[in-house]
């Protein structure tokens, strides 16, 4: 009779995060397969477990899922794991399971922690429906389609992001859809666990931005849509923009700033709307 393949959530950063029934497969299976058998390891010997490991990861996945595969129908069960959370889920482990469910053999998921559900729950934004964006591509033609999507989005949208290029990623949202209500989650559960609230504009001030594991919540429901956009006419923003700067509140560019994020316009566009207007007034 065929083994069954465990597909085992396992903790995004502190190792308390995890299920008893998680600890129970993972010390009775005959094999884990993990992402990182280096990482898995601070897991397994947290809790005393000395069941076998292999590494499975996106490198050589092709060549080692027919072997688990084999192992499986001898009979053995068989337990996946990612680096952290739950696994496929910007993991590697799809070949595995697409075979796994061609071959005939059972699976059976044990739910746990996922940065994404995290996230999203403390992030206080419309929950349902809300979209996952995985990592955003890095290719040009790719990343052009990524936010095309991202833009396309009326509700919540999460998506993870490296801390290289989380700065840059942020201001191309800022250009191509708004400046966004964010909430930037860092350390999920860890020790230096932080969550920065506000607009776009406002995450990109933060010093501590480009470090740790992120997972970036947006609320994209609340983008302005063409027409209410249309609606703020030049006049309407020069007079704002004499008011955020009147007794030296704000400086221009910050004003600027301001009136982009309030109207969901681009700062540039916003500049050149008041520019177009003064020079018309004169």
């Amino acid at each position: 009779m065929p083994g069954t393949l465990f597909i085992v959530a396992t903790p995004i950063g502190n190792l308390e995060d995890i299920t008893a029934r998680a600890l129970r497969i993972l010390r009775e299976v005959s094999l884990i397969a993990a992402e990182d058998t280096r990482r898995t390891a601070h897991l397994l010997t947290r809790y005393g477990i000395t069941t076998p490991t292999t590494s499975l990861h996106e490198h050589n996945e092709g060549r080692k899922a027919p072997s688990l595969i084999a192992r499986l129908q001898a009979g053995e069960n068989i337990a996946l794991v990612s680096d952290a959370g739950t696994p496929l889920i910007s993991d590697p482990g799809q070949q595995l399971i697409r075979i796994a469910i061609e071959t005939g053999i059972r699976l059976e998921p044990v739910p746990g922690p996922s940065a994404i559900t995290a996230a999203l729950a403390a992030s206080g934004f419309q929950t349902h429906p809300f979209v996952f964006l995985g990592f955003p591509p890095t290719r040009s033609k790719d990343r052009k389609n990524w936010f095309q999507q991202l833009a396309s989005t009326n509700t919540t949208a999460v998506f993870f992001e490296s801390p290289h290029r989380i700065r840059r990623t942020l201001q191309e949202i800022v250009e191509t859809v708004g400046d966004l209500p964010v909430m930037v989650a860092r350390e999920l559960t860890k020790a230096h666990e932080s969550l920065v609230r506000g607009h776009i504009s406002d995450a990109l001030r933060d010093t501590h931005l480009e470090t740790g594991e992120l997972t970036i919540v947006l609320d994209v429901g609340h983008k302005p849509n063409d027409a209410s956009a249309a609606e703020v006419s030049g006049e309407r923003l020069v007079e704002e923009l004499g008011l955020l700067t009147d007794n030296g509140k704000l400086n221009k560019r910050q004003a600027i700033q301001e009136l982009a994020r309030r109207h969901g316009w681009r700062p540039n566009d916003v500049y050149a709307a008041v520019e177009r207007t003064r020079k018309l007034g004169k």
